[in-house]
């Protein structure tokens, strides 16, 4: 029964997470699969020359990301993931799928919570003389949704600050501090559903732009737990995984900083009058913060 009760709660927090995406829609169109303007074969969103690491890369979204980026034709693509066999599954998967093509697949284990794990993981990198043009911070601890926080475990909770927070930050400094990193070259950040809005307002994009984005519906491994494959019109694992190619590329760079969603058609963003003057006028809009408190300074509290 206790099983049962912790899935049931899962389910209606799905549910009411479903409600509140089909409502947050700032395009007419609405995309449920891959299309033209994110297509990784479009010349414009190349990703030639450029070496990729993606976290949580060896399946789901991570996996797709990884086929995604070798239509863009990287010269690299490292997945990391903790399963070794099935890493080097994923690996030897894109490896056929790619073989008429120059990129080269590389899988890393390694724990994204585990601060020693993620230094090997740079250290290898370095020693293998790879610069990292682009990260995809996919990986993530999913703590269970239960019918009331207060029931539960502190060590669960704790688990997903280290990925999602603490793993993030450290994967996030080795990025932008690797030894090999000539001087003034961009990078490429692209956060899957997580928050690096900090980093991107004391970081300008001709430093790292940084694209935050929800990968939308996704009938995952980890939702067919808790859902029917057949309750709603899920979204093509191919949005999100197109969209992560688009956003590395300088024809996200406007939106650096912000969070934003997959099914959204970028071209009708970048044709909307009210949504650009949202982005030039409120530098809140497409942000996390604490709503309803303006003009908030240093000095007023210094004030004497």
């Amino acid at each position: 029964m206790k099983e049962f009760t912790g899935y049931l709660g899962q389910f209606n927090s799905f549910i009411d997470t479903f409600d509140v995406l089909v409502s947050l829609s700032l395009t007419k169109t609405h995309h449920h699969d891959t299309y033209p303007a994110i297509s990784p074969t479009k010349p414009s969103l190349s990703q030639t020359g450029r070496a990729v690491l993606i976290t949580g890369g060896s399946g789901g979204i991570g996996f797709e990301i990884a086929q995604s980026f070798a239509k863009a034709g990287a010269s690299k693509i490292i997945i990391v993931g903790r399963r070794n066999a099935v890493l080097d599954a994923a690996a030897a998967k894109l490896r056929e799928e790619f073989k008429d093509s120059t990129t080269e697949f590389i899988a890393r284990q390694g724990d994204i919570g585990d601060d020693a794990s993620i230094s090997s993981l740079w250290d290898f990198l370095n020693s293998r003389n790879i610069f990292v043009r682009v990260l995809v911070l996919n990986a993530a601890h999913v703590s269970p949704w239960l019918l009331d926080t207060l029931k539960m475990d502190k060590r669960e909770i704790m688990e997903g600050f280290d990925v999602n927070i603490g793993g993030n930050f450290l994967m996030t400094v080795k990025f932008v501090n690797q030894p090999l990193r000539p001087a003034g070259q961009q990078l490429n950040l692209i956060n899957v559903s997580t928050l690096m809005i900090i980093i991107a307002d004391e970081h300008p994009v001709q430093d790292i732009q940084i694209i935050i984005y929800h990968p939308e519906m996704l009938y995952s491994e980890g939702v067919a737990k808790v859902a029917d494959e057949d309750l709603i019109n899920w979204d093509k694992m191919a949005l999100p995984a197109d969209y992560a190619v688009w956003a590395a590329s300088s024809e996200a760079s406007w939106l650096h900083g912000r969070f934003v969603w997959a099914h959204w058609d970028v071209d009708e963003l970048k044709t909307n009058k009210e949504f650009l003057k949202r982005m030039e006028e409120e530098k809140d809009f497409l942000r996390v913060a604490v709503q309803g408190l303006k003009d908030i300074s240093v000095e007023a509290f210094l004030d004497k």
